[in-house]
């Protein structure tokens, strides 16, 4: 198997802005096919921006077939690189938090939160396995990684890459208790797997909340690859073998 080349972005997060987004979206899978990278992993609700109340997150989300989406993919069609995408997807009356998989421009498949910490999202159910350049890969999202059964599943399936899009932008004190407890998490998930795993964080204050940015690439015996320095924007890249 030819080795993988992974890069998670740490952004600042951007609210109500998809157009904006999807621009730098855009330049940042420019410069990673520029790269020779293969899978690109994006944050937590990274599209829309985060959202934890019922109306906010209502006033931005998506459905998959709605035509804001319709037009960023076409504008992805030229990327080579998979991307992984955060998103708040509408089905129906039901809203979830969501990971896009994307090639070429176009939506090859999706995983929700199963485990939302968000009271206005359904849990997902699914635990698919996907693949970028012959790796099999899955997906959790952020408060997913609180329990590793979850990861579990996936690895079961025969992933042996799990991709954490993640959003810790958190009250000071409660983020500064997180600082190093998410990377901890993140590096058991990878010894009791034995998948690799990459993460990719939103970064910087707003609101009165403020994220370190834990932007990493672990090898599976726990070891940090490579990691995004914390306080900026960055990039994680690193070959997997």
């Amino acid at each position: 198997m030819p080795p993988l080349r992974v890069a998670a972005f740490q952004r600042h997060p951007r609210f109500d802005d998809v157009a904006g987004i999807g621009k730098t979206l855009l330049q940042d899978l420019e410069w990673a096919d520029a790269k020779d990278v293969d899978l690109a992993v994006f944050p937590e609700c990274y599209l829309q921006g985060y959202a934890i109340d019922r109306s906010t997150i209502e006033r931005r989300a998506l459905a998959l077939d709605d035509m804001v989406l319709a037009g960023l993919l076409k504008r992805l069609g030229g990327i080579r690189a998979t991307v992984i995408l955060g998103m708040i997807e509408r089905r129906g009356d039901a809203f979830y938090n969501s990971a896009l998989t994307i090639k070429g421009g176009v939506l090859t498949g999706v995983y929700s939160k199963a485990h939302p910490n968000e009271q206005g999202f359904e849990p997902g159910t699914q635990f698919p396995v996907f693949e970028a350049a012959s790796w099999p890969f899955g997906v959790n999202i952020c408060n997913d990684a609180n329990f590793p059964e979850t990861a579990g599943r996936i690895a079961n399936n025969g992933a042996r890459l799990i991709c954490y899009p993640l959003n810790n932008m958190l009250k000071p004190e409660t983020a500064a208790r997180w600082r190093g407890k998410s990377v901890e998490n993140l590096r058991a998930i990878a010894t009791q797997t034995g998948c690799w795993v990459a993460s990719a964080d939103v970064v910087g204050d707003h609101a009165g909340l403020t994220s370190y940015g834990c932007t990493l690439i672990v090898r599976p015996d726990g070891e940090i690859a490579a990691r995004a320095t914390e306080l900026c924007e960055g990039v994680a890249i690193f070959d997997l073998l």
